[in-house]
């Protein structure tokens, strides 16, 4: 198999119509000796927050001196970002070696497994193969069913939120999401819960309770923010003091407060990390497509904010950093989210809004979500792609001397800053 090949193999498995539940993926890891049983997790759940959580908790681990695999979803702009060791994805001959291996055994299955089923079985044997000391396991959906709850050596688990999101798979309600992400909270090891819906909040100390799980909370009112600007931010939290991220939004002060506090238990379960190692990885953790800013002049940020939750958090940094300036906005989304909401909010904080038609079978028209902002008073514009959209976006945004915000679906980002990469030489 090329790498190419490798590729198409993963994503040509159908998984639509697959019944949830962790039969496959034991059976996958079965025929491959195993490879979760030999390894150490910390494990993370949640609606919004996992991505920056697992990025900074990975990196202040690497420089604490583990090895440390990093095991995330969707990737952006490349499948190999999916896992990684020390921060190095993983290489296109080693993808292809352990597909290969994984594949046998999948091929053999009367049940075959998903393709995100057979991504977590690759990683988990990369991450095995590499000896990695630590893992920052991302779920991809859900919990209790996702194929990576399959982890039996979890020294921490840790479920940064929950709001309503994912709904047709995952619950109508708080408490039915509750239910399926504290399906990652184990039987006698700690678990942080990092949100602040006190319905969720019942749910997950049941669970904890029932598995005898000692339960540990972030406390945001402990975080004081010492300055804040588009260059990152300084702040304290309980015993940390100046600890600078570079991550931008201001959900990220929560994002670094859930770390800390993640660290603070993990020191007390014995592991050897530093204050250098802290305030070295905290500043240097890259999180890619959350509210990133990408280019300079005009000024251009990407926030990957894909349903109502992601959209309140990213108007409200926009109104932090801005004030009442208003931005253009350039934005495409999913049909099946509640688009009429978040553009209510986007419309809060934007000028002009330009709608694109992201490049997913599941994108919503850009000209039926041009009118929904048409009909809230905003001045719009639909493009049937993204590269119109986005030299029309920029030219009217260096034009006008107004900061451009990519919003709305993280299938845009790789386009997006492939152009602007061409556009500008960057």
């Amino acid at each position: 198999m090329t790498y190419e090949e490798t590729l198409e193999y993963i994503h040509t498995v159908n998984w639509q119509f697959c019944k949830p539940g962790l039969e496959r993926i034991r059976e996958l890891c079965k025929g491959l000796k195993n490879p979760e049983k030999s390894l150490k997790f910390i494990h993370v759940a949640g609606t919004n927050g996992k991505g920056s959580f697992c990025s900074m908790l990975s990196t202040v681990l690497t420089k604490a001196g583990y090895k440390t695999g990093l095991y995330t979803s969707p990737y952006i702009k490349c499948f190999n970002e999916r896992m990684a060791i020390n921060g190095e994805m993983i290489s296109n001959d080693e993808l292809v070696e352990i597909t290969k291996k994984v594949k046998i055994v999948a091929d053999k299955m009367e049940d075959k497994p998903t393709e995100f089923e057979l991504v977590t079985a690759i990683a988990l044997e990369y991450f095995k193969r590499n000896k990695c000391d630590y893992v920052v396991f991302e779920c991809g959906l859900g919990g209790r069913l996702d194929s990576t709850n399959i982890v039996e050596n979890v020294e921490l688990s840790v479920i940064t939120g929950i709001s309503l999101d994912h709904t047709s798979i995952l619950g109508n309600t708080i408490s039915e999401i509750a239910k399926e992400k504290a399906g990652i909270i184990k039987d006698n090891i700690p678990c942080l819960w990092c949100g602040n819906n006190k319905e969720a909040k019942n749910v997950i100390e049941q669970t904890a309770k029932y598995r005898h799980s000692p339960l540990c909370f972030s406390d945001h009112s402990e975080i004081k923010i010492k300055e804040t600007s588009l260059n990152g931010t300084t702040l304290d939290y309980k015993d940390f003091k100046n600890i600078k991220i570079n991550l931008l939004g201001v959900y990220q002060p929560l994002n670094c407060a859930n770390v800390l506090e993640a660290i603070t238990i993990l020191r007390k379960n014995g592991l050897k990390i530093d204050d250098k190692a802290v305030y070295d990885g905290m500043s240097s953790a890259a999180w890619h497509a959350r509210f990133e800013r990408i280019l300079d002049t005009p000024l251009v940020i990407f926030d990957g904010a894909h349903n109502p939750e992601g959209i309140l958090a990213s108007v409200d940094s926009i109104k932090h950093y801005f004030g009442d300036k208003k931005v253009y906005v350039l934005t495409g989304v999913m049909k099946d989210k509640d688009y009429s909401f978040m553009a209510r909010k986007i419309s809060e904080a934007s000028k002009k809004v330009f709608t694109i038609t992201p490049d997913n079978p599941r994108a919503l028209d850009a000209g039926e979500y041009c009118e929904v902002y048409k009909s809230l008073g905003i001045e719009a514009y639909s493009f049937s792609c993204v590269e119109d959209g986005l030299t029309f976006a920029l030219r009217e945004a260096q034009k006008d001397g107004y900061a451009l915000f990519c919003l709305g679906s993280l299938y845009m980002y790789s386009q997006i800053t492939d152009i602007i990469e061409k556009s500008f030489s960057i």
